[in-house]
C-alpha cells in the first residue's frame, strides 16, 4: 500500500468535506485517510458535539456499536483530566493523556479505563472550524509500548480540524434536512455551477416563498440563495479561507430570521452548491432549560456558559455583569434545577437532553438514517 504524503491526505480530507456526505459516510473516509498518517490501534472516535454547549450529541466508531455507559458518565461526573469538554474550549484544541498527567497516566481514572479496553495513549483533538465554532472531536488510542503521538502528528491533526469540522457541520445539516421524520425541518436546494435548481427536498418551499425577493412559481430563486451558492462555489476554488461554510441571515416575508448555510459539492469533476434553509433559533438548549427548570432568560445564559465550561469571570465578562451578579444567578439556578455544583449541572443537563440524542443516534447509525446534532425535544423526556 502507498502511504499518501500529509499534503495529499490534507486535500483528500479538505475534498472528503465538500461532497455532501451523510456523517457516518464522512466518518468512515475520513477514517481511511487518517489511518496511515496517525498509526493508531482500533478505529477512530467520532464525536459531534453542540456548538452552543460543547455537549456531546453523537459518536461514531467501527466496531464499538454502544458506548460505554462508564465511560460516559465518567467524562461528565468525573473529575479528571483530558476531558474532551476540556480540550475543545482550550487554546491548542489538542491535548494527549500523557501530557495533560505530566507523563504518568497511571494517575487518571479516565487512562485505567481506558487500559481496559486495549487503549494507553488518548489523544484527543478538537474539530473547529475557521471562526471558533466547535461541530465536534475525535479520539485517538495507541496500545502500550507504541510510539508517543509526536508534534509532526499532532500539527497535522490540527491543520485538517477546520475541514472535518465543515464536513461533520454539512453531514448534519444535509441529514437533516433530508430527514422526512424531523417536524420544521430546514430545506436542501442543490444548484448546478450555473446557478440551475438540480434537485430540493420536499417542504423547501415554504422556506423558499417567505424569502423576500424571490417568486417560485416563476422559477426564480430568493437573491440570497444565489449569493450563498455563489459564496461556496468560490470556497470550492481557494478563494475564501478553507473549512468555512458560506452563511447568511435574512429578514424573511413574515418577519423571521432565516438562515442559510451554503457548502460546495464537489463529484465526478462537476461543482454544485448545496443550500441549506432554515428558520433562525436560539442555541436549542434554550428553551428545553426554560420548559424544565422555569430558569429566566439571564440564567439560561448562564447555564448555557457554563455548559461551555466557562469560568465566573468569562461569564461576567461575556454577559457585562459582576462576578458577583454572576454567583447569584448560579445560587438560583442550582436551586431550581436541584444540583449543588457546575459539573452536577452539566452532568444533569447531558443526561436529561443529550444522552437521549447519543443513544438514539447509535440507532441511526446502525439503520442508515442521518444522525441528528440537537438535544431531544422536551416532549421526549417528559
Amino acid at each position: 500500500m502507498v502511504v499518501p504524503t500529509k499534503e495529499r491526505a490534507r486535500d483528500r480530507i479538505a475534498e472528503l468535506a465538500r461532497r455532501g456526505h451523510d456523517l457516518v459516510t464522512f466518518w468512515q473516509e475520513c477514517t481511511e485517510v487518517l489511518v496511515p498518517i496517525v498509526p493508531h490501534v482500533e478505529k477512530p472516535c467520532w464525536y459531534t458535539l453542540d456548538p452552543a454547549s460543547h455537549l456531546i450529541t453523537s459518536h461514531y466508531q467501527e466496531g464499538l456499536l454502544e458506548f460505554p455507559p462508564e465511560l460516559l458518565n465518567h467524562e461528565y461526573y468525573g473529575h479528571d483530566v483530558n476531558q474532551i469538554s476540556d480540550v475543545v474550549r482550550s487554546e491548542a484544541g489538542i491535548s494527549t493523556l500523557h501530557e495533560a498527567t505530566g507523563g504518568d497516566p497511571s494517575s487518571s481514572k479516565r487512562w485505567h479505563m481506558n487500559m481496559a479496553m486495549g487503549g494507553d495513549q488518548e489523544l484527543i483533538a478538537a474539530l473547529r472550524t475557521g471562526n471558533g465554532e466547535v461541530w465536534g472531536a475525535v479520539g485517538l488510542y495507541r496500545a502500550p509500548r507504541d510510539l508517543m503521538f509526536d508534534g509532526e502528528e499532532k500539527a497535522f491533526l490540527t491543520a485538517i480540524g477546520p475541514d472535518l469540522a465543515t464536513g461533520a457541520r454539512t453531514g448534519l445539516l444535509v441529514g437533516e434536512a433530508r430527514d422526512p421524520q424531523w417536524p420544521d425541518s430546514p430545506g436542501l436546494v442543490v444548484l448546478s455551477e450555473a446557478g440551475e435548481v438540480e434537485s430540493t427536498t420536499p417542504g423547501v418551499e415554504r422556506w423558499l416563498s417567505d424569502l423576500p425577493d424571490g417568486d417560485l412559481e416563476a422559477g426564480v430563486l430568493p437573491t440570497a440563495v444565489h449569493a450563498v451558492a455563489g459564496r461556496a462555489l468560490r470556497t470550492a476554488e481557494g478563494s475564501d479561507e478553507p473549512g468555512e461554510v458560506a452563511l447568511a441571515r435574512v429578514l424573511s416575508r413574515s418577519g423571521i430570521w432565516i438562515v442559510l448555510h451554503g457548502t460546495s459539492l464537489v463529484a465526478s469533476g462537476s461543482r454544485r452548491a448545496a443550500v441549506i434553509v432554515e428558520p433562525a433559533h436560539p442555541a436549542r438548549i434554550t428553551p428545553l432549560l426554560m420548559s424544565a427548570y422555569g430558569l429566566t432568560q439571564r440564567e439560561r445564559e448562564v447555564t448555557r456558559l457554563v455548559l461551555r465550561g466557562d469560568s465566573t469571570a468569562q461569564i461576567a465578562d461575556r454577559l457585562v455583569v459582576s462576578p458577583h451578579t454572576v454567583q447569584e444567578h448560579l445560587k438560583k439556578i442550582f436551586e431550581k434545577t436541584g444540583v449543588r455544583s457546575r459539573r452536577e449541572l452539566i452532568g444533569k443537563v447531558f443526561f436529561a437532553y443529550y444522552e437521549p440524542r447519543f443513544r438514539d443516534n447509535e440507532n441511526r447509525a446502525l439503520d442508515g438514517d442521518p444522525l441528528r446534532g440537537e438535544p431531544f425535544p422536551d416532549e421526549r423526556n417528559a
